[in-house]
């Protein structure tokens, strides 16, 4: 029998997070949702305000036996800029900002070892200021924001290339 295991990532607008994870095997499902604010079941409309204080994230159901944890880490980090501390690419505000949300100790040690390496790698002259926090509950967005690379191809797209995202991810690591 197959224990799947949660990892959860803010790395900005979750439209854009949720297809780099959703492609590998392995991973079984990629919700987009909020979490680490303070208010229950919170909305996009609560959460845009910022003042819920909520990031915006992506909650991966994955099977360790075909993907590791490591490897989903290596895959969150060639999305964001792990220097901005004011939001991601074109989308600013704190709930566009970078997190790993740790579920587990080997998850933690997992992250931080990362984190480390991604700094002393010298592929960025900035400080990495991606936090690493305790996952808290997570609440799914709604459904009009699930799969939105699927049901809005066009949109998504458009909304990459405004961004600067897939700029940004090709020349820092075309490598």
């Amino acid at each position: 029998m197959t224990i799947y295991k949660k990892a959860t990532f803010a790395g900005g607008c979750f439209w854009c997070m949720v297809k780099p994870f959703d492609q590998w095997d392995g991973v079984e499902q990629v919700v987009s949702g909020y979490t680490g604010g303070h208010i229950e079941n919170p909305t996009y409309e609560q959460v845009k305000t910022g003042d819920s204080g909520h990031f915006e994230a992506v909650e991966i159901t994955y099977n360790p036996e075909i993907i590791s944890y490591d490897k989903i880490l290596e895959v969150y980090w060639q999305q964001i800029d792990p220097t901005d501390d004011g939001g991601q690419f074109h989308d600013r505000g704190d709930y566009y900002r970078t997190a790993i949300f740790y579920h587990t100790e080997d998850q933690l040690t997992a992250a931080e070892k990362s984190k480390q390496q991604l700094q002393d790698s010298g592929k960025f002259s900035k400080p990495i200021v991606t936090q690493i926090l305790q996952a808290e509950r997570f609440y799914p967005a709604e459904e009009y924001h699930q799969d939105y690379y699927k049901k809005n191809e066009d949109e998504y797209k458009e909304d990459r290339e405004k961004s600067g995202r897939d700029e940004f991810i090709k020349l820092t690591w075309a490598d």
